[in-house]
């Protein structure tokens, strides 16, 4: 099962808002996109030393996808700014949508070398990891992004849906259990949970989960399905 991997996607995709990124709404069309892009062009046309610029550019290339062009500004502001935590994160980000993988992970590294608690990096390395099929380092990485991070409902999400990979229902309960004590309203955890259980056999729970989600404002309906497993 891979929602939770896909809203993981999602919050590393809109992470680490750090200051010199770019932090429009995503609900900008993409002609508004390419229209801030082309204004940021023509600024750093005139000034071309402008890391800050440079860093802005990359933002609207990145929510472009346009991966290269995103690439090249990050590498042009980290030649200058070796330490630059923004121009690290998002590398990083475009190296893994490039299947760079080694130099996603060197970014990573390199980022959490400077500062060994940012969340994103070590929940970014995580993912990459598990993606790139190094299992053990994966589950080294998301055991010390919550210890590191024992009150964020997100490490324990991410840790639960790479034990469910691993077919590990139990502890991934347990986890999803801790993501939902702290994160009460999250549909997204509660859906997993409840996958979790009825694979266990657990149904009664798992209509628990569903009933929650009921009366947290989701559709019945949506859930048909769900509840039909729950029998």
């Amino acid at each position: 099962m891979k929602p939770v991997f896909v809203y993981l996607f999602l919050f590393l995709a809109s992470a680490a808002n750090v200051s010199a990124q770019t932090s429009t709404s995503t609900m900008l069309t993409r002609q508004q996109l390419r229209d801030s892009l082309a204004v940021a062009s023509e600024q750093l046309s005139y000034h071309p030393d402008s890391l800050d610029l440079r860093l802005r550019k990359a933002g609207w290339n990145l929510q472009l996808e346009q991966w290269q062009y995103a690439h090249d500004e990050y590498d042009y502001v980290l030649r200058r700014e070796p330490y630059n935590l923004a121009a690290l994160f998002y590398r990083a980000f475009v190296n893994e949508k490039q299947q760079r993988y080694k130099f996603a992970r060197l970014d990573y590294e390199n980022l959490l070398s400077i500062v060994p608690d940012h969340f994103e990096a070590r929940l970014g390395l995580a993912l990459l990891n598990d993606k790139d099929n190094r299992y053990t380092d994966a589950i080294n990485q998301i055991n010390l992004l919550v210890m590191q991070h024992p009150d964020n409902a997100v490490a324990y999400a991410a840790r639960a849906g790479m034990e469910v990979e691993r077919k590990m229902y139990a502890p991934a309960e347990y986890d999803y259990g801790k993501a939902i004590e702290l994160a009460p309203s999250n549909i997204d955890y509660l859906l997993s949970r409840a996958n979790v259980r009825i694979i266990m056999k657990r149904k009664a729970e798992a209509r628990d989960d569903l009933d929650r989600m009921v009366r947290l404002g989701v559709s019945r309906a949506s859930l048909v399905d769900w509840y039909r497993k729950c029998r």
